[in-house]
């Protein structure tokens, strides 16, 4: 009785050491897989990309009075001028145009940055036009 109890006891050790590695693995995977996703999304935040080089397309943008954000990102990638809302929304926080996005009709064209994008919907892109005109 001693020695089937002492087998059980080996088996049970064997596999308990396979499923802790198994997860040490998985958890390994799953950090590496996170700081991937997480370098992605930092590196799209920060490196603003125009959606075409060039001189680029214009394109008409109506924004809402009470959009948000995420309103105005998600129009934005469907006109083609942005590559993705969820990055836009963080940008525009990081940004001097936090809070400051006005309603409106606006053409903005595809070789524009996000950031010339928000300058553009602030407003402060006439106010920059209207102190040069007046130097």
């Amino acid at each position: 009785m001693g020695n089937s109890n002492t087998v059980y006891k080996g088996v049970v050790g064997v596999f308990g050491g396979f499923f802790r590695i198994l997860l040490y693995i998985c958890v390994f995977l799953f950090i590496v897989w996170a700081g991937r996703a997480a370098y992605s999304f930092g590196y799209h935040v920060f490196n603003q990309q125009a959606m075409s080089p060039g001189e680029g397309q214009e394109v008409t943008v109506v924004v809402k009075k009470d959009a948000s954000v995420y309103q105005i990102g998600q129009t934005l990638e469907r006109k083609g001028l942005i590559a993705d809302a969820k990055i836009f929304v963080v940008q525009e926080k990081l940004s001097d145009y936090k809070g400051k996005l006005q309603p409106g009709t606006y053409i903005l064209s595809t070789a524009y940055t996000p950031d010339r994008i928000m300058q553009v919907l602030s407003g402060m892109d006439q106010e920059s036009e209207q102190e040069e005109e007046a130097a």
